[in-house]
């Protein structure tokens, strides 16, 4: 019966909402001039647009939504020196020196997050936490000795855990201290309140439809107005529009979260990452608001747009929490999205050699805290200041011997999908097609995604991605349409939820197919 309940509208929403407000900014209207533009009110955004109106210049900022809504605001709330892949990926790749240029830069940007919070009187729930990585079973023990050895020699404070240290079933662990923990919707909604002047205008609901650079100057066009800028900046967690050189080397994954009340037992401290088998890995911390206490509970990341069933995901994470916790209640269950870089960098700096365009992408599951020092790469690049992060990260970098294999597999990846959706396509019905369900149908030729209301009312609209032409999923959890080739998704109604697609997906009147296309 709880996961029957959950097929309601109020079924998905991220906990950092629940214990947040919301900022009231206004859409854009009318034609204005910048000197740097900032696409994504996010994290990202946001702390870029802080440190940039800081060194003097006028700053304008465009959020499609809310600020902090998208990416930022479905995130773990987890800020640490060290890295999704391990720190042995990228010693694999580069260098001891490298790894240890990642760790500084990483726990720089969490010192700078608790310097925002007490400078601008945050009230956002950070809190000092160690960092701990442990094995349930056998098989990750070399892992994780590798981890405390590099996490030692990066100057962290590291140390290896016995049985009984933690409460949870370990074979190994290693806690490094000193990491941090905030609800990352409260932090952004109040830095940019605090921000905001005439030298940092923030627009909310104004979305970009095209970015185009002239010879003068970039161009963003929106709804209701342009924006004219010597500077475009994409902090959009993925860039926006036909940026097929950068679409290509990143990987799109989508994970799940689920937040719970216990009614008996102690909440753990700490952020606890626990590998069960291969594949199997779980994020676990606490928050505590006011008195209010939740486990949380992030996991079970696939490719964007193929699963079948995502529901199967958040039920595996409820499974878990159950094994684990006593618990009363879920309350909250949400999905983020993020992208892995090919070479295991993530990619700040400007699209190409003397191009108007910035970006800042490819930071896999670590986006709050490599968010951060993607803001100061940004603001140094901006000012002329050449760095060890403005080389390490540059994104007009080329490392194919690096990159290939992660390359091959994420374009063989979406190859495949293209061909799967147009050429084994199989025909459904609008008969066919639950309510509180959405289905990709074929009429008179012509791909519809179509959504059925509990109310009876169908929703109609192209299954043609408007990005790149892929046909879009369904995603039964969260009720969207996701692209599995670059990972757009899309509302209902087509309006366009994240990714790089700038042009909703067109609405269709079921009854008259061939004149909506």
């Amino acid at each position: 019966m709880e996961n029957q309940s959950l097929h309601q509208p109020s079924g998905i929403k991220s906990i950092w909402k629940t214990f947040a407000s919301e900022t009231s900014f206004p859409a854009l209207s009318g034609d204005i001039q910048t000197e740097i533009a900032i696409i994504g009110g996010g994290i990202t955004g946001i702390t870029t647009a802080q440190l940039l109106k800081e060194a003097g210049f006028k700053v304008t900022v465009l959020e499609a939504r809310k600020v902090g809504g998208g990416s930022t605001g479905h995130s773990t709330g987890n800020l640490y020196a060290m890295i999704e892949q391990g720190f042995e990926t990228i010693k694999d790749k580069y260098d001891l020196a490298t790894v240890r240029a990642i760790a500084q830069g990483r726990k720089n940007a969490v010192d700078f997050i608790e310097a925002n919070v007490d400078r601008f009187a945050i009230t956002c729930d950070f809190r000092r936490q160690p960092w701990i990585s442990y094995a349930a079973t056998p098989g990750q023990e070399s892992k994780l000795e590798t981890e405390y050895q590099e996490a030692r020699a990066c100057g962290l404070s590291a140390s290896k855990l016995a049985p009984g240290d933690i409460p949870f079933t370990m074979v190994s662990g290693v806690r490094v201290e000193n990491q941090a923990q905030f609800n990352p919707l409260r932090y952004v909604q109040q830095l940019a309140m605090a921000i905001a002047d005439e030298d940092c205008v923030i627009y909310e609901n104004t979305p970009a439809v095209s970015i185009n650079e002239e010879e003068i100057n970039a161009v963003i066009e929106t709804d209701n107005g342009r924006v004219f800028a010597n500077y475009v900046i994409h902090a959009t967690h993925t860039p926006k529009g036909l940026m097929v050189d950068f679409h290509s080397v990143l990987g799109p994954y989508r994970e799940y979260g689920v937040a719970a009340r216990l009614a008996s037992g102690q909440y753990p401290e700490g952020t606890f990452w626990g590998y069960y088998n291969v594949n199997d890995r779980f994020s676990i911390r606490t928050y505590d608001h006011d008195g209010e206490q939740r486990v949380i509970v992030v996991g079970q990341p696939h490719k964007v747009g193929t699963k079948e069933d995502n529901w199967q995901n958040i039920t595996h994470i409820e499974n878990f929490i159950r094994e684990q916790f006593d618990v009363a209640e879920f309350t909250h269950r949400w999905g983020a999205q993020n992208y892995k870089p090919a070479d295991a960098l993530p990619y700040i700096g400007y699209r190409s050699e003397g191009s108007r365009i910035l970006l800042a992408t490819g930071f896999s599951s670590d986006g709050l805290t490599y968010g951060t020092l993607a803001a100061m790469v940004l603001r140094d690049i901006l000012i002329g200041t050449e760095t060890t992060y403005t080389k390490l990260f540059d994104s007009t970098r080329h490392n194919p011997a690096k990159a290939a294999a992660k390359v091959i597999k994420e374009n063989i990846s979406n190859a495949g999908e293209i061909i799967k959706d147009y050429i084994f396509f199989k025909d459904a019905n609008l008969t066919d097609i639950p309510e509180t369900e959405g289905k990709v149908i074929e009429v008179d030729g012509k791909k519809v995604a179509v959504y059925h209301e509990s109310n009876g009312v169908v929703k109609a609209c192209s299954a043609i991605c408007t990005h790149m032409g892929c046909v879009v999923h369904w995603n039964n959890a969260e009720r969207t349409w996701d692209c599995p080739c670059h990972a757009s998704r899309f509302d209902t109604d087509g309006s366009i939820i994240e990714g790089p697609a700038l042009t909703p997906l067109a609405q269709v009147d079921i009854l008259n197919v061939k004149e909506d296309f």
